[in-house]
């Protein structure tokens, strides 16, 4: 059987909420990096880029030598419509390499006013079979990012029967809700902010009770549980033992869930898939790795035609570790300078993680603050501090403690 390495490699797909998380994508082994912009995407405001850092997103990725997608994938209103040549030509001169569109007509006007602009349909189209693809490949888009409701066989199937130069991406790794293929209305009728324009409540992971009819007031847990009962909250997709059989089945790109989370589940998340793509590590140590970010209980969701397994056996996260700083400079002389997230002390052993390598631990026998003066524990997150550690840590490699 060939390996990754015999060939072309996929595509390491990588989320990005802020320039901060551009950065932790790259420099962990990101191929590409997808964020949305100020207009029409699907994630809250606070992971909209704007125009002026879009632009500089996409000098340092491609200074890089890497691409970006960037989301335009609401479905749009007719008052939209008009602004999207506009702004997909704003994308396109600034030099981002493909849009990630859901909605037919937004899809049309962008073929038809910025042509030479390469279209990834989103999975938000629900895009299940592959006369559906062909549709979109004879509309001119180059790449299907695939719903999240099909099998790898089903997956193979499309492959087999689309053109060879219509590229098919799938998501590997992160959250997932239960609405189908994240078209989901629930959060609009509870909370009034649509999921489906960026607004995402997540009621999904809310504890619900019943009430019967003629007993107002009771409520009866639905599951006995001391912690509640979240019961259309889905596990987290992690298919990182099961990349080979994605390769098998066409999938040329390999995406990770999460423009919202922190730097800390970028760094290790990418660093991971980067080094099971590489087959530079054992996986069973890289979903130890995997192991150290905060996350749901992990499935493989449908691609083996199990969906029951979605549903949570046990009510929420798994959190283990902790993020507790980032370094600034690389060690020297036994010390390193750090930016604090979470508390932690003198006597603690921490793990630096770098690129290309599982978390190295360490022990930290002394902390200082900026003027020189020691400290017994640090609680205080975005402060900057000198630790002791060993020489080989590089600035931007991540800090963690198990908790």
């Amino acid at each position: 059987m060939k390996t990754m390495s015999d060939h072309k490699k996929p595509e390491l797909l990588a989320p990005a909420g802020d320039m901060e998380g551009v950065r932790t994508a790259l420099r962990y082994g990101a191929d590409a990096i997808y964020c949305g912009g100020p207009f029409l995407q699907m994630r809250a405001s606070k992971v909209g880029f704007t125009r002026e850092e879009l632009a500089q997103a996409s000098r340092e990725i491609h200074e890089a030598g890497k691409k970006l997608y960037v989301t335009v994938n609401v479905f749009a209103r007719n008052d939209e419509i008009p602004a999207l040549a506009e702004y997909v030509g704003f994308l396109k001169e600034i030099g981002v390499d493909a849009v990630i569109v859901s909605d037919l007509g937004a899809i049309a006007q962008i073929r038809e006013t910025v042509p030479d602009m390469e279209v990834h349909v989103s999975t938000q189209a629900n895009c299940m079979n592959w006369r559906a693809a062909k549709v979109y490949y004879d509309l001119g888009v180059k790449r299907i990012v695939l719903a999240r409701e099909l099998t790898l066989q089903q997956i193979a199937e499309i492959r087999a029967n689309v053109p060879e130069d219509l590229e098919l991406e799938a998501f590997v790794h992160g959250a997932m809700c239960m609405s189908y293929s994240g078209r989901c209305l629930l959060s609009a009728y509870l909370a009034g902010r649509s999921g489906n324009r960026g607004e995402c409540a997540q009621t999904c992971r809310w504890n619900y009770y019943l009430m019967e009819e003629k007993r107002p007031g009771e409520y009866f847990k639905i599951e006995e549980d001391d912690r509640g009962s979240a019961i259309l909250s889905s596990k987290e997709l992690c298919c990182i033992e099961h990349l080979k059989e994605f390769e098998e089945a066409g999938i040329c790109s390999f995406k990770i869930e999460g423009r919202m989370r922190t730097p800390f589940y970028t760094a290790t998340v990418v660093n991971a898939y980067r080094m099971a793509i590489d087959e530079a590590a054992p996986i069973a140590a890289l979903r130890k790795e995997l192991d150290t970010v905060s996350h749901r209980p992990f499935c493989t969701g449908f691609y083996f035609g199990d969906p029951n397994q979605l549903i949570p056996d046990t009510e929420g996260y798994v959190r283990d570790w902790l993020f507790v700083a980032t370094a600034l400079e690389a060690s020297k002389n036994g010390l390193l300078r750090i930016e604090t997230r979470n508390p932690f002390a003198v006597g603690d052993t921490i793990e630096f993680l770098s690129p290309g390598h599982t978390g190295t631990p360490f022990a930290v026998s002394s902390i200082t603050n900026e003027d020189g003066e020691p400290l017994d524990r640090s609680a205080t997150p975005m402060r900057i501090l000198t630790i002791s550690a060993p020489d080989g840590i590089m600035a931007g490699d991540i800090l963690r403690k198990k908790i």
